[in-house]
């Protein structure tokens, strides 16, 4: 605790401070401090009104606190999204609003599934101004306003990305930008098309960590994939617009591809950080959600539809075409071995 209060410190000088052209900003310290340290190391103040602990239940389906949607199935142990089948999705939304200026949400998950090398489609966490919504982004509603953080399971292959998947990203919206599943949502990720990190979740023995940590104005996401009770961090961006008072949720959604989604636990905390509040901005329930950093919205285009011939039909073309050139080359040496004939014959 000690550490962390010293961490603030130094943040509030460096806030205070006319920071150089380079210099990291006064969150980017805090996140990279966050990284490498203990996932079992809890900062600020409890939000329980926010969270989801074990056993969940008040009496029967019921979770205080919670709305359950669609396919979702409460067990003691953990909250199912969808069960490994297709064209499922389910959901669960806090019903409390979260308040917070500064924040972080730990997130213990699992994703799980039958099949080798297909599976999909993937589950989002949500900190939107409209909870309850079900749509086509993993489970949740496009068109969204606020940060919608998503664990994308299944590569669709359109988009000019590299990076593998499963992969972990993020979008802020004002409520007009619109998420492109045939594009992983690159068209309009937080940070641009680079940022984010592949997290090789799935079919784990152990729980897998996500820590959403919104301070600053930085949104930072951090991982423990692999049980080592560290976080690791996948992507830090700065000048990101969130108000107060949206509400938190998860959604999970399969296709043809499917995986069984499971929260088994929700931790939110409120974070102290020395802000200097730029004019208008006083009352955060008005800010209008936006990133500063992020890939410029690109409109949608379909990728060139493939030959109607099939495998048989473009093999036979090629055979035919080789056949085609073969021939006027033979033609032309025929030709042109007649022609040679012909010219010797004039000088006899």
């Amino acid at each position: 605790m000690l550490k962390f209060l010293g961490l603030l410190a130094l943040a509030y000088t460096i806030s205070c401070q006319d920071p150089p052209g380079a210099a990291p900003t006064a969150a980017e310290i805090l996140a990279q401090n966050i990284d490498g340290q203990t996932v079992h190391e809890f900062r600020g103040y409890y939000k329980r009104e926010n969270s989801l602990v074990k056993p969940y239940t008040g009496g029967g389906m019921d979770i205080p606190n919670w709305n359950i949607i669609g396919n979702t199935f409460v067990t003691s142990s953990h909250i199912r999204l969808t069960g490994d089948e297709q064209s499922k999705l389910g959901a669960i939304w806090n019903t409390q609003p979260l308040w917070a200026r500064d924040w972080e949400v730990q997130v213990s998950f699992k994703v799980s599934g039958s099949t080798g090398d297909l599976f999909g489609d993937g589950m989002a966490i949500w900190y939107v101004s409209e909870p309850n919504q079900v749509g086509p982004v993993f489970g949740g509603k496009d068109y969204f306003r606020g940060l919608g953080v998503f664990l994308d399971t299944y590569s669709n292959h359109n988009g000019p990305h590299q990076h593998g998947h499963p992969f972990i990203s993020a979008m802020v919206s004002d409520g007009s930008l619109h998420y492109d599943h045939d594009k992983d949502g690159t068209h309009t990720q937080l940070g641009g098309e680079d940022t984010g990190c592949s997290a090789k979740f799935r079919n784990k023995d152990h729980e897998t960590q996500l820590l959403i940590r919104y301070v600053g104005d930085t949104l930072s996401i951090f991982t423990d994939i692999e049980n080592k009770g560290t976080w690791k961090l996948c992507m830090s961006v700065n000048d990101v617009q969130l108000p107060t008072g949206y509400y938190l949720g998860f959604s999970a959604a399969t296709g043809d591809l499917s995986d069984a989604h499971d929260v088994i636990g929700v931790k939110t905390f409120e974070q102290e950080f020395a802000h200097v509040e730029r004019a208008g901005e006083a009352d955060r329930r008005n800010v209008v959600p936006h990133a500063q950093f992020t890939t410029p919205p690109r409109d949608h285009s379909d990728d060139a539809r493939p030959s109607k011939l099939g495998w048989f039909g473009t093999i036979a073309l090629i055979i035919i075409g080789i056949v085609v050139v073969v021939g006027g080359l033979g033609f032309g040496v025929l030709y042109f071995q007649k022609k040679n004939e012909r010219q010797r014959k004039r000088f006899y």
